[in-house]
């Protein structure tokens, strides 16, 4: 198992080096530049030529993208233009950060929650009107645009019902001690409770929004993967050999059919910090994915920078997580 982790260690490493040369690329190759966003109405050529030296724009190539990443190693990304001018890029992804992943995992447990029992039920209930009805939910649940469905939610629950917060993560009239930055923990760690309960309001309405697709894609995922399974000759074996339902259920077909619905779940947390760009702008969530639309609509290239390389970061290792999870449940996987 060791040895397994320590592979997939290695090849982490070798995708993060590529996607920081794509971002480095990227972002040099961008409409203005760094150096027209920090000048802005000032940029006259001789002040542009005296920032290219000073940023050391004017090396070779791979001059620039050794800095990089040596500045990126140490966190060191300059500060920010336009998200919020003149602080430093770490610190507003550090300060962000924390919302988007408390918004993510809410969202992920929504959706592991309802989608594997009823993707379950469904496979077991095949050809029911339960079935047909699932279906066609999750058919609608991927069609609809989150950013839609975001607004529908805000106008029906926030604003016509008056049932949850319109937007934000917390209610700023509540004196709420800051421990990690995840709201709902430092409630429960501060036994703040309506601190807590107030933060988890503000996290239905952006958590649902952000639920719906990879509801509907690991609904569709179990259900699928369970029929095919199903229909494996050792469950029939099982069956014929007068084990219990439940054994059969749990030690045949869930463990089995679960393999390709945790790579699906891994891909799908991933996916989320796309969506939250859209959901977080809607409810003025505060994450790194309104930063980012912040980032793009001012040229903030030092935010941007720090923001992409952290969320592909995060998606990679989301996906070693993924890959020992794997390995734990088919243990045929670390020999691959």
């Amino acid at each position: 198992m060791l040895r397994f982790i320590m592979r997939r260690l290695l090849q982490m490493i070798g995708v993060v080096l590529v996607l920081s040369l794509l971002v480095f690329l990227w972002l040099r190759s961008l409409p203005g530049g760094t150096v027209s966003a920090m000048l802005g109405e000032r940029a006259t050529p001789a002040r542009r030529a005296a920032l290219e030296r000073s940023l050391g724009l004017d090396q070779p190539i791979y001059v620039q993208y050794w800095e990089f990443l040596k500045r990126a190693a140490t966190g060191q990304f300059g500060s920010s233009t336009g998200v919020l001018p003149g602080t430093d890029a770490l610190q507003i992804f550090l300060q962000r950060f924390p919302a988007t992943i408390e918004l993510s995992i809410f969202a992920m447990t929504l959706a592991v929650a309802f989608g594997i029992p009823l993707g379950y039920i469904a496979a077991r209930r095949r050809a029911s009107m339960f079935d047909n009805v699932s279906i066609v939910g999750s058919l609608i649940g991927v069609a609809v645009p989150v950013f839609f469905l975001a607004f529908l939610l805000k106008y029906w629950f926030a604003i016509q019902l008056h049932w949850l917060p319109v937007s934000g993560r917390q209610d700023p009239s509540i004196d709420a001690t800051r421990v990690t930055g995840f709201f709902v923990l430092d409630g429960l760690l501060t036994r703040e409770y309506d601190a807590t309960w107030d933060a988890v309001k503000h996290l239905i309405l952006p958590g649902v929004a952000l639920a719906t697709i990879p509801f509907a894609v690991i609904f569709r995922i179990t259900r699928a993967s369970v029929l095919g399974v199903m229909d494996e000759d050792y469950v029939r074996t099982a069956e014929s050999k007068g084990l219990s339902s439940r054994v059969i259920r749990g030690r045949h077909i869930l463990r089995n059919a679960l393999l390709p619905v945790v790579t699906t779940i891994g891909l799908q947390t991933g996916g989320l910090l796309v969506g939250a760009v859209l959901t977080e702008r809607v409810f003025s969530f505060g994450g790194i994915g309104e930063a980012v639309a912040i980032a793009f609509e001012r040229r903030d290239y030092s935010v941007l920078q720090v923001l992409i390389l952290a969320a592909a970061i995060t998606f990679v290792v989301i996906n070693l997580l993924v890959d020992i999870a794997y390995a734990v449940i088919d243990p045929r996987v670390r020999t691959r």
